[in-house]
């Protein structure tokens, strides 16, 4: 009788950096290590894409990734827990007493002030 012993998945720690596009994101794991000659401390960044099924992971969200079969050219983690939420700011601006600022239209004529008339 022999037994199969699978081995313990990788797991990293690190904050989600992009949230933009459906079940995916982007998590920058950082370390710091000593440089081979200098011996200072050197802080190393990796990113890595992620899978998230129900879009928990927020922008900022420290997060624990795991790591799976390939899902796609990139993709070969999958979202374990959402260690701590990042901050959502959402100020009232009018609640404070500032008014948001009307969109600035400018001429064609100030666009084209710097440059050179195009001839044909």
């Amino acid at each position: 009788m022999s037994e199969t012993k699978h081995g313990t998945k990788n797991e990293k720690i690190g904050s989600v950096v992009s949230a933009k596009t459906a079940k995916t994101i982007v998590v920058e794991v950082t370390r710091k290590v000593p440089h081979a000659v200098y011996k200072r401390i050197v802080t190393k960044r990796r990113k890595f894409y992620a899978h998230d099924e129900q879009g928990t992971a927020k922008v900022g969200d420290l997060v624990r990734i795991i790591e799976c079969r390939p899902m796609s050219k990139l993709k070969r983690w999958r979202l374990g827990e959402v260690i701590r939420q990042a901050v959502q700011v959402t100020a009232d601006l009018s609640a404070i007493g500032i008014e948001p600022a009307a969109e600035k239209r400018v001429s064609k004529k100030k666009k084209l002030k710097g440059r050179a008339p195009v001839s044909a």
